[in-house]
């Protein structure tokens, strides 16, 4: 499905230039669970960026079903850590923005928003305005707007960065039920090794100077990950293997 040959990307920085990435080579398989975690500096956004077509690398490409990616396209919903809500719109109107801009008959739109919109368990709040909302339901509204438009690869960065400890955790449950239930491709980018080895199929470690893939470890928990997994020796393990990774290919503070 996402295949990343070569990828290079290179700022400009101040008369030099900051390697973000260099010569980065991935495969990541149809309905694969991937999560990204790396030190600061590695690359992670900016690899997202690339995948999503909003930066052009300085050289090598990626590619989805094997076409060039160019720039933003239908078959990838974006997911950041802000909302990006539109305020003055319902829940509703919001999942069912692309939708509409896609030209799907009024009928239909709602149909799809109110499947999405129950699957994150917000039916209850379809006419409520963002504003009325936490911030963890604001994130089911945009996971439910960006499986709504029927992406077959969802890219998130750091979807759940603002949100406190707990409502994480509810999160983390809740995506996991959704994607078991329309499964798509996902790359989710990570701070949180927890929430890297919680979530994922195959975890990607970058390390930095220049953000290169150091190691890519293998998840073989069961799905549904739940709570008695969280706290179990295996979980723990992979958590320990995973730490170590990121701490041992972190660049030195200069």
């Amino acid at each position: 499905m996402i295949t990343i040959e070569h990828v290079r990307k290179v700022f400009p920085l101040q008369g030099s230039e900051f390697v973000a990435l260099g010569d980065v080579d991935l495969e990541l398989a149809d309905n694969e669970f991937v999560t990204v975690v790396g030190p600061s500096g590695c690359g992670k956004t900016t690899l997202m960026n690339i995948l999503a077509g909003l930066e052009t690398p300085t050289s090598g490409r990626a590619l989805v079903d094997g076409e060039p990616v160019t720039g933003p396209g239908p078959e990838r919903g974006v997911i950041f850590q802000q909302y990006a809500l539109f305020p003055w719109l319902t829940v509703r109107k919001n999942v069912e923005f692309g939708l509409r801009t896609a030209g799907v008959p009024r009928a239909r739109r709602r149909e799809i928003a109110d499947r999405f919109i129950a699957l994150v368990g917000l039916e209850r709040f379809a006419d409520a305005l963002p504003k009325t909302l936490s911030g963890g339901m604001k994130q089911r509204v945009a996971i439910a707007r960006a499986y709504a438009v029927g992406p077959s690869i969802l890219l998130m960065d750091e979807p759940f960065g603002a949100v406190d400890a707990m409502t994480r955790v509810r999160l983390q449950e809740q995506l996991l039920t959704t994607w078991s239930q329309e499964k798509r491709t996902v790359v989710f980018v990570t701070h949180d090794v927890d929430e890297a080895v919680f979530l994922a199929n195959r975890v990607i470690v970058m390390a930095a100077d220049p953000g290169r893939v150091s190691e890519i470890i293998e998840v073989d928990l069961p799905y549904p990950r739940t709570e008695e997994i969280r706290l179990s020796a295996p979980f723990a393990t992979l958590r320990n293997r995973v730490w170590s990774a990121v701490h041992r290919h972190e660049a030195p503070v200069r």
